[in-house]
């Protein structure tokens, strides 16, 4: 071969192996390094690269016997090459030197290089190399059948299965974490809201309810005048109906129903007609499952009570919208009541606020998972009802006891946090 073929073409036809090489190469780090999330999505679009790309990850064994069959057959007719070359221009030292600047050619421009480039921008290096193989495997079947027959059987030694290939679904950390790698392609108020979505499922009924002593129903004891002033001052479309106390619920009120009752007819005959049955919910019920149960049931108003059916207190649909949106029903001035500020450094605050609430609207960080209401923390946390003028810290917030009443605490005096050293 070395006497019937010219040194220019023996060179030519190295440097076309090399290119070869640097294809196999470039392309299987860029299959390989591809978003399978992103390439499905782009299948699905209809891009033909990426629908054959994801055909054949379906089974990477497969296209990996093709790109290491052609690659190693390339890799060796280049030695070969390199060996009858070098030994034409030089003899036997050049066949050894030239076997060394082999190793370097293959190693930047076939390895390196082309990897490289492929992992930096692998779906521009792996959509047009899936056009090339797909065909290709279709043709040299055989022949990675062989190979990969060979290589499955060690593997399966090990107990590892080729078809083990299924694309896993993420986790709720793992969505976490891609929506906070998303950056600039998901406005920050976006991702708020889909981050608030990944976390329905750890927060409960019990966690955005109305606890059971602020719920505003209609007393169906009460006269009509009292009646009337209820519904005129509601915030709310929707009032729970009860006879003496709000345990004793008989229905639900959609205010829109007394659209053609006049406020003389405000009794308990008139009412009685217009409620609907009230629906009662186990206290925690996670928020996901409790948004789906409201769809299913075309229900807005929930009654949330414990193991003895005694209500604890009531949620409803707009409760929960607002875990993932943010508040727009409720009343900002409520939000100045719970919390008013003293200085630079300190707040005075309801005792009774939901913690969660708190958190949300003034960026602190105190704990949501035992008790809802600074009351219920602090009780928790001394084990008993604290007398004005007492100070502990709770997660590095120092607290003072403001005002306190025979069973609960009713202001605290809520400081910056305590840097923790590092």
């Amino acid at each position: 071969m070395g006497d019937d073929v010219p040194l220019a073409g023996l060179i030519t036809l190295l440097v076309i192996l090399l290119l070869l090489s640097a294809f196999f190469s470039g392309s299987e780090t860029a299959l390989m390094s591809l978003n399978r999330y992103q390439l499905r999505h782009k299948a699905r679009e209809g891009h033909r690269g990426a629908r054959l790309a994801e055909k054949l990850l379906k089974r990477p064994d497969r296209v990996i016997g093709l790109i290491l069959l052609g690659n190693n057959l390339v890799n060796f007719i280049a030695a070969s090459l390199v060996g009858i070359t070098a030994f034409k221009i030089g003899g036997e030292p050049a066949a050894a030197l030239g076997a060394v600047v082999l190793t370097i050619l293959v190693l930047v421009f076939s390895e390196t290089a082309p990897k490289t480039l492929a992992a930096l921008h692998p779906e521009r290096v792996a959509f047009p190399a899936a056009l090339i193989y797909y065909p290709l495997l279709k043709i040299l079947y055989p022949f990675v059948w062989m190979t990969n027959v060979a290589a499955n059987g060690v593997l399966f030694l090990f107990g590892v299965r080729a078809n083990d290939t299924e694309l896993q679904a993420l986790t709720r950390e793992e969505l976490r974490t891609v929506v906070h790698e998303a950056g600039a392609r998901i406005s920050s108020r976006y991702r708020e809201m889909l981050l608030s979505i990944l976390d329905l499922g750890k927060v409960t009924v019990d966690d955005v309810m109305v606890p059971h002593n602020e719920i505003v129903g209609i007393d169906l004891d009460s006269n009509s005048v009292d009646i009337e002033s209820i519904i005129s001052d509601s915030q709310h479309t929707r009032l729970p109906v009860y006879r003496d106390t709000i345990d004793q619920v008989v229905g639900i009120l959609h205010l829109r129903k007394l659209a053609n009752l006049a406020q003389r007819d405000l009794t308990t005959d008139n009412l009685q007609p217009l409620l609907s049955e009230p629906y009662f919910v186990p206290e925690g019920t996670p928020l996901s499952t409790q948004l789906v149960q409201f769809q299913r049931r075309r229900e807005r108003v929930a009654l949330v009570v414990d193991e003895y059916g005694d209500i604890q207190g009531i949620v409803t649909l707009e409760d929960i919208l607002e875990e993932i949106v943010g508040e727009f029903t409720t009343d900002p001035a409520d939000d100045e009541e719970d919390v008013v500020r003293e200085g630079s450094d300190s707040f005075l605050v309801d005792a009774t606020a939901n913690i969660r609430e708190l958190n949300r609207s003034q960026n602190w960080n105190l704990p949501t998972d035992g008790p809802k209401t600074i009351n219920g923390l602090i009780v928790e946390s001394l084990e008993t009802i604290p007398k004005p003028g007492t100070c502990l810290e709770i997660s590095g917030y120092p607290i003072e006891i403001v005002e306190t009443d025979d069973n609960r605490v009713r202001s605290v005096r809520v400081g910056r946090p305590i840097p923790v050293p590092p």
